[in-house]
């Protein structure tokens, strides 16, 4: 029998302390997103995702692979899709199916991903995961949650006319959800690969609202090589400030015990335009201009000024997010945005 609790989980919402992994219920959208980086100087990176789209007749998905260097998508809309309501998993058909230690991807005999994940950092217990206490608000229209900060790939992938192994590769991987879609705009961030191979960097911001309550609000997560974790971006006490441009992200972020920058950069003319599902369309539109070859570099101190830990990575993953922008672009390029991309920098 369905009670409160399922309602309140259907809006996209969580209490405090409980498994966002779940698939929540009546959201309109599930989105689910690995993103691999070779061993430190090798300089490749790919990602793999997958949206779980509800449309008025039912279940649909879009799914896609893209691979740096060399400008590598691969995305499709897929007529199959479910998302598990009892642990992390996202499936379409034979074409994808992702759960917390292995993802298969076949798009095609020249887009294909099969690893094994080992070695997970998980999120650590807290009450409330990367939306912070926006995970407890009813009907956002998007929520967001770094499950994985570091693994390590077991496997391979075949990209167009090559073929990676993956053994030993960084993992990182992340779910967003909400009532209808994506917000109108939104910046993203992530890098591994660091000197320290346990640190993780992740931020995502945009514009959130549920009925009247409308705000933006930006969350910053990272992995200290020591194994903290430190998450900000409650708007009253760990603030996050964003300046993002065209080709620029920086963060400030501050709590009462950390204070946090982190300075991302990427040319324009290098990012993937990547697909939006439209959820009850049952379409993907060009929506994200994805850099997957940027660099990123972060630095945290102590409230008192002292120097924590600084590093710097490269390739790292950076995104501006706006249908508008993002068809802008695809025009630019005389690219579809939702089915294939120029290599970088046409």
């Amino acid at each position: 029998m369905r009670g409160p609790l399922h309602f309140y989980r259907g809006t996209g919402a969580d209490l405090p302390f409980a498994d966002v992994l779940r698939a929540h219920p009546g959201v309109r959208m599930e989105g689910y997103f690995w993103r691999f980086t070779a061993p430190r100087g090798d300089g490749r990176a790919l990602i793999a995702l997958c949206g779980v789209n509800q449309a008025d007749d039912g279940p649909w998905s879009t799914l896609g692979l893209a691979a740096h260097p060399g400008g590598f998508l691969r995305a499709v809309e897929h007529p199959e899709a479910s998302a598990d309501p009892e642990r992390l998993g996202a499936f379409a058909g034979a074409a994808f199916a992702g759960a917390e230690g292995s993802l298969h991807v076949d798009l095609g005999s020249d887009a294909r991903l099969d690893v094994s994940i080992t070695e997970p950092m998980a999120w650590t217990r807290r009450p409330f995961g990367g939306s912070s206490y926006f995970q407890s608000v009813p009907a956002l229209n998007q929520y967001w949650h770094p499950w994985l900060l570091g693994g390590r790939a077991r496997g391979v992938a075949v990209l167009g006319g090559e073929r990676w192994d993956l053994d030993g590769w960084q993992v990182y991987a992340e779910k967003n959800w909400g009532r209808g879609g994506f917000p109108d705009a939104w910046w993203w961030g992530q890098a591994q690969g660091f000197t320290e191979p346990g640190a993780c960097v992740a931020f995502a911001g945009g514009q959130i609202q549920s009925g009247p309550l409308r705000t933006e609000v930006t969350g910053l997560v990272v992995r200290l090589p020591d194994s903290r974790v430190l998450r900000l971006g409650n708007p009253i006490t760990s603030p996050v400030a964003a300046d993002v441009s065209e080709e620029r992200w920086l963060l400030r972020g501050r709590s009462a015990r950390w204070l946090v920058e982190v300075e991302g950069t990427a040319p324009r003319g290098a990012s993937h335009v990547l697909p939006v599902p439209l959820p009850r369309e049952r379409r993907n539109v060009a929506g994200a201009l994805e850099h997957l070859g940027g660099s990123l570099r972060v630095s945290v101190r102590s409230r008192r000024g002292a120097l924590v830990w600084k590093g710097e990575a490269e390739p790292a993953a950076l995104e501006h997010g706006g249908l508008e922008r993002a068809a802008a672009e695809a025009a630019r390029r005389g690219s579809p945005g939702s089915a294939a991309v120029p290599p970088e920098g046409v």
